[in-house]
């Protein structure tokens, strides 16, 4: 499993982030977003640990510690420094600098520490995914910037692209499965103390019970495993890019599930979204044929 497929196992893993924000539209009244952030990662965590657990792949072996906990730190923090920005700075903001700043960070980490220096392609598509996310969300509510809001949508953009890259070299080395559901488990662990101090009882509702679900399981627990799956044979600054598809579906959601109306302007983000993925998925799948016409020359 290569390029192409490798990079729609992310494509795909962000469209289910996507659908966060809808789930989280459909949560009780009394939800807290950082407690139901918390639940997401609980459930997702138990999800995981459960199928490690019942297909008996519990290997701890030599296991990176150090990396593990990077990875769960970076996880956890993820969940607070996002809700947070988007409480204080607005949602449009809030967003555009956290899912924007993250394709950035993450390829000046792999250059910091990987001298890993990124292509052409990716900054071409890079571009036109942030210009295009700046597009979707603008004129969407009264653009408020407060200087913590944009600070904790910073954070959250480096704590993502952090876990990106902390992450991608476990899963070369150990099975996607067991990566994740550690990391998850952990960061579920570093998160439990929010748990006494919001008010949980929406969880126990049935409308509650089914978003917990959805988060966890689906949008959480299956999302992280394709995105391991796929972060093992693509860079960790393309994977995050490719994860910008996040927005572009929750903005489709927010269309078709909940009525929601778009302006010239944000499809036209739309659009540019989908050409900065487009690009990168076409160079993914155009680096495997090279690599197999190489691999064929030396045969």
């Amino acid at each position: 499993m290569q390029g192409k497929l490798s990079a729609f196992l992310i494509l795909f893993a962000a469209v289910l982030w996507g659908t966060t924000g809808t789930a989280q539209a459909f949560a009780p009244e009394n939800a807290h977003p950082i407690a139901i952030g918390t639940i997401r990662l609980a459930v997702g965590g138990l999800f995981l640990l459960s199928l490690v657990l019942l297909f008996g792949k519990l290997e701890l072996k030599n296991w990176p510690i150090k990396a593990t906990v990077l990875a769960a730190l970076s996880m956890a923090l993820y969940q607070p420094l996002f809700f947070t920005a988007v409480t204080v700075t607005g949602v449009a903001i809030g967003t555009v600098v956290a899912i924007g700043s993250a394709p950035i960070l993450s390829g000046l980490l792999e250059w910091m520490f990987f001298k890993a220096h990124p292509s052409k392609i990716w900054w071409v598509s890079t571009f036109l995914s942030i210009s295009g996310c700046i597009l979707l969300f603008t004129n969407r509510e009264s653009a408020y910037v407060d200087p913590v809001g944009v600070v904790m949508a910073l954070g959250a953009g480096l704590t993502f692209a952090s876990y990106t890259l902390a992450s991608r070299d476990m899963v070369q080395k150990f099975s996607s499965l067991n990566v994740v559901a550690i990391i998850f488990t952990i960061s579920a662990i570093f998160l439990a103390p929010f748990l006494f101090i919001f008010d949980m009882s929406w969880v126990t509702s049935l409308q509650g019970i089914g978003v917990s679900i959805q988060l966890g399981v689906v949008a959480t627990g299956i999302a992280y495993f394709l995105f391991a799956k796929g972060l093992a044979n693509v860079s960790s600054s393309t994977a995050v890019t490719l994860a910008l598809a996040e927005p572009l579906t929750a903005a489709l959601l927010g269309v078709f599930l909940l009525g929601e109306r778009l302006n010239t302007t944000a499809w036209l983000g739309i659009f540019l979204l989908i050409m900065g993925i487009a690009i990168l998925i076409g160079s993914s799948r155009a680096a495997n044929r090279k690599n197999k016409a190489a691999v064929r020359a030396t045969l």
